[in-house]
């Protein structure tokens, strides 16, 4: 497919560009350019691609995503290299996870190669955003959404395909540091045949709610337990997790269709296990997290996500008290699996596993 090009108008000047990048914070300046895609099921499917303005994107008031929720979206980023130029970690199994997205929420498929173009224009065009801080990359929002104007519950047949970039530095205030997490009771993230293993919007705005609960009691984020039962860990709001034991096993919440499937929680199963550990992908209760903390079992508890990387967990709480991992500190195998997964992604340390994509 053919992309036009359609030039800026206006695009940031220099001097303010390089001021937004020098402290960028996460999610708040975004660069100049976007990418477009539309299809309709009546022209055949995808068409009309461009590489434009970032503008504002005009909807009909009966717009299926705004009665229906027919939304989906991705989250990757573009690194600085250490031998110059930028690339982009496993793009592939973004697009896979992307089209899994869409096949859950009745929405078209985007061919593979067309999504890795897309955000691959889309990172060429704004590749001077790049924050010069530590840390720092261009985070790539790709999404789509149902556009078709109609009142009726059924699938769409009209939509739009987007990428835009943002210029991030660390996911954390403060940088990395142990997190607090707050034990939700009332609220579930995703039940058994629902859409948790689908990254739509819907999961996140279900989530809003129980976070700010987190937060008015002094915590960084919130871990759900299973709906069924209350009593197993499946994930954080926005980052999957592991367990590192003493015995030289780790845990993590297997994905049993209410977990996202983390692009960075496959690639530290593999790393765990490169490590010499043994990687369970099994249940994991909230007694048992309490008790192997208690009586130091437990060594590290693991966060891990695209925007956040590798994060450990510090301290639990909940309304019946709270309990700390380890030293409640920044653990070793945190802090190694961290310098290793970022090392992959800049270049500075070899990539065994071929995740590592030029731009």
């Amino acid at each position: 497919m053919q992309f036009t090009s359609i030039p800026h108008p206006a695009p940031t000047s220099d001097e303010d560009r390089i001021a937004a990048i020098q402290d960028p914070g996460f999610g708040k300046v975004h660069t100049d350019h976007m990418v477009v895609i539309d299809y309709d099921a009546n022209k055949g499917g995808w068409y009309q691609a461009s590489i434009g303005p970032r503008e504002p994107i005009a909807l009909d008031p009966a717009a299926s995503v705004l009665h229906y929720a027919q939304e989906i979206f991705e989250g990757m980023k573009a690194f600085p290299h250490a031998d110059g130029g930028l690339c982009m970690f496993r793009p592939e199994a973004n697009a896979q996870r992307f089209n899994a997205s869409a096949r859950r929420m009745a929405m078209p498929e985007i061919p593979e190669e067309l999504f890795l173009e897309a955000v691959k224009l889309a990172v060429q065009k704004d590749a001077n955003w790049m924050p010069p801080v530590d840390g720092g990359s261009l985070y790539i929002r790709p999404f789509m959404f149902a556009n078709e104007a109609f009142l009726g519950v059924r699938p769409a047949t009209q939509y739009k395909f987007v990428v835009i970039v943002v210029s991030t530095g660390s996911y954390f205030k403060g940088g990395v540091n142990p997190v607090k997490i707050w034990v939700s009771q009332d609220y579930t993230r995703a039940a058994p045949g629902g859409t948790g293993a689908a990254k739509t919007g819907g999961n996140y705005a279900a989530s809003l709610v129980p976070q700010a609960e987190a937060i008015a009691q002094g915590c960084d984020q919130v871990v759900f337990l299973d709906a069924e039962e209350k009593k197993w860990v499946e994930e954080l709001g926005g980052m999957n997790l592991f367990f590192i034991r003493r015995d030289g096993s780790v845990i993590t919440p297997p994905l049993t269709g209410t977990i996202l499937p983390g692009i960075t929680r496959d690639s530290l199963i593999a790393m765990l296990r490169e490590e010499g550990l043994e990687v369970r992908e099994e249940p994991y209760s909230i007694q048992q997290w309490r008790e192997e903390a208690e009586s130091g079992e437990l060594l590290e508890t693991l966060a891990c996500g695209t925007a956040a990387v590798v994060t450990p967990v510090g301290t639990v709480a909940s309304p019946s008290g709270e309990f700390t991992i380890g030293t409640g500190g920044i653990g070793q195998m945190a802090q190694k699996m961290r310098e290793r997964l970022v090392g992959v992604q800049n270049g500075r340390v070899a990539d065994k596993h071929g995740w590592v994509t030029r731009v």
